[in-house]
């Protein structure tokens, strides 16, 4: 299972549809905030979070599962307009990898694919 935070309703539902399209349960949350109490509740296999969000930026999403001890072996994609090629923000706070906006479908799923643990597939179905 994936949480994408995004608080664009296009972007996110982009996101959602690409991702499920390749076989990934999908929890989407609008903010930082909903987004954090998603992975508490659900405990995903990765995070996919936009930067700029209200309640809760995606950075501080990012610190904030890394400090869980619960949490902070999740892998997160940040994806972001606002960062520079190079910015080192998002892997400070703690993000396993960053995605550029705007992006394609086939580099997310191909960042997606290289993050997620083994043994979790697509489907939800463990791999042996």
């Amino acid at each position: 299972m994936i949480v994408v935070a995004e608080d664009h309703d296009d972007i996110r539902y982009v996101v959602k549809r690409s991702l499920e399209r390749a076989g990934h349960r999908v929890v989407v949350a609008a903010d930082g905030a909903a987004a954090l109490a998603a992975i508490r509740e659900h405990r995903p296999d990765l995070v996919v979070t936009d930067v700029d969000m209200p309640h809760m930026t995606g950075l501080d999403l990012c610190r904030a599962i890394r400090a869980d001890d619960d949490l902070r072996h999740i892998p997160v994609v940040v994806a972001s307009g606002s960062l520079m090629p190079g910015d080192q923000l998002a892997s400070e706070a703690g993000a396993s990898a960053t995605l550029l906006k705007p992006f394609v479908p086939a580099q997310l799923l191909d960042l997606v694919a290289a993050l997620l643990p083994r043994g979790a597939a697509a489907d939800g179905v463990p791999q042996p």
